[in-house]
């Protein structure tokens, strides 16, 4: 499967930000400013929020891919941009901080899976993107760095994600030093899924997304939003009752009715695109 076989396109208002959707209701968010390394500022923060609103709302939409052209993947914010908010006085400041805030959020809790795929350079709030995103697979030529406190700044809105990325006793290393660290350490961190040869990026991007779109699209979806309610829950009745209560809900829905049908029919669910069809159905009861 490709990501550059589109059923439909749809350009946001500037070029800087790149959207499709190919006929497997794959979405690929493209970060398109390589003169700048990527770097993003107020109006393309804009443009990705309205991006990533617009792919929630459409069922059609199975997966995203966020990615991005040229040699960085990005080089956290612009500084033109940066070099306005210094003249803005705390009010404007709060309004745009919120907007960068609101933005992570929405990618966040993106209802489909989401995978970042990182050619090179991830600086300040471009390790933010990597962190919102549910599989992240970098290139051994990538690199990171919260490099904020250089500029006498923090990686504030940015932190809830980072954080739970790689957790506190790394950020509390990484967000005071502003160390330069590549793709091999952010794996051991947490903050990369997998690390493969930069001429090996894109295939292996594609073999994800065909390892999830074998699987049902609602039960993906379902899946991410457990990982996201569940996560650092104390394990009580309440819990337990709640997670009961999910599986119990997707065994009687339509694709749970059908997988569990075609599992012991040993055929492939009707989710499955013929040329994408694994090799073999798993058995996962939950």
């Amino acid at each position: 499967m490709t990501t550059s076989s589109i059923e439909q396109s749809m350009n946001t208002t500037s070029d800087k930000v790149l959207f499709d959707v190919d006929r497997y209701g794959v979405a690929t968010v493209t970060l398109n400013n390589p003169d700048k390394h990527n770097a993003f500022d107020d109006e393309i923060i804009a443009q990705l929020t309205r991006v990533f609103m617009e792919i929630a709302s459409r069922n059609e939409i199975k997966l995203m891919i966020l990615a991005s052209t040229g040699k960085s993947f990005s080089a956290g914010a612009d500084l033109a941009w940066m070099k306005r908010m210094a003249s803005y006085s705390l009010d404007e400041n709060l309004t745009d901080a919120n907007a960068l805030a609101h933005m992570l959020k929405a990618l966040n809790f993106l209802p489909q899976p989401t995978i970042a795929k990182i050619q090179g350079a991830a600086f300040g709030g471009a390790v933010g993107l990597a962190a919102c995103c549910d599989v992240v697979i970098a290139s051994d030529k990538a690199s990171f760095c919260l490099s904020e406190v250089k500029l006498g700044l923090i990686p504030a809105t940015i932190s809830p994600y980072v954080i739970n990325a790689i957790g506190q006793k790394a950020c509390r290393r990484y967000f005071i030093t502003a160390e330069r660290f590549f793709a091999d350490k952010a794996q051991q961190l947490g903050l990369v899924s997998e690390v493969v040869p930069l001429n090996e990026l894109d295939n292996t991007v594609d073999s994800m997304v065909t390892t999830i779109l074998n699987n049902s699209p609602e039960a993906v979806k379902q899946a991410k939003k457990l990982a996201l309610d569940i996560a650092y829950q104390d394990i009580n009745e309440a819990l337990i009752s709640l997670t009961s209560e999910r599986i119990a809900s997707i065994r009687v829905s339509s694709e749970g009715q059908e997988g569990l049908t075609a599992f012991f029919e040993k055929r492939p669910a009707n989710w499955l695109i013929s040329e994408k069809n694994s090799d073999s159905v798993t058995d996962q009861k939950g």
